[in-house]
């Protein structure tokens, strides 16, 4: 897929590139980046560098993962990243984190429903996933402020510096923004 931009009122959303070596890097080096997410802890130059000049342009050209950095529309950033990778036909994960100093100021709803929405609407998802290792609770407030459904916890789904761990599970529809999916949906009935 070729790579796009992405505006809401007061961020701009646009593939990560070597550009935010430098930003990425800084803003991994928080613990709770390393602590929740699935960076490497140590978080290095090089994971950083790898991140930005490989992992996201590779995603936009092989279709597998949309990586955005975000910025504020005055410039400032990448303030965070926010990720939408395929997980098989019609199906996807978003995931995000957000520098420290930008935390709580509702940045990372803003961009990560304007990333949910460009995936319903122009990346053919009809399921959109978040999940978080269980405990993770700003997370959680992330996804269900954006209307995910929370659908359970997954026993030992998550490896987490060499521990399992237990995963949160939450879904979003198109219909849920009133959107309209690529596929019909028949629900189960009770």
């Amino acid at each position: 897929m070729d790579p796009v931009t992405l505006t809401t009122e007061r961020l701009l959303l646009r593939p990560v590139g070597p550009q935010d070596a430098d930003t990425v890097y800084r803003a991994c080096q928080d613990p709770d980046i390393q602590r929740w997410t699935t960076v490497p802890s140590p978080y290095l130059r090089e994971h950083a560098e790898a991140f930005t000049s490989s992992y996201g342009p590779d995603g936009w050209r092989d279709d597998s993962d949309y990586t955005f950095a975000v910025l504020t529309a005055d410039g400032a950033g990448p303030i965070a990243m926010v990720g939408v990778t395929r997980r098989g036909p019609g199906h996807a994960e978003l995931g995000f984190w957000a520098a420290k100093e930008y935390r709580g100021r509702g940045y990372m709803v803003e961009a990560a429903g304007r990333a949910a929405h460009w995936a319903f609407t122009s990346a053919a998802v009809d399921r959109l996933e978040w999940r978080a290792e269980a405990g993770n609770e700003a997370s959680r407030a992330v996804a269900l402020k954006l209307g995910f459904t929370m659908e359970g916890t997954l026993r030992s789904a998550t490896v987490h510096r060499g521990t399992r761990r237990d995963s949160w599970i939450a879904s979003l529809l198109p219909a849920d923004l009133g959107l309209p999916a690529v596929l019909p949906y028949l629900p189960a009935r009770d």
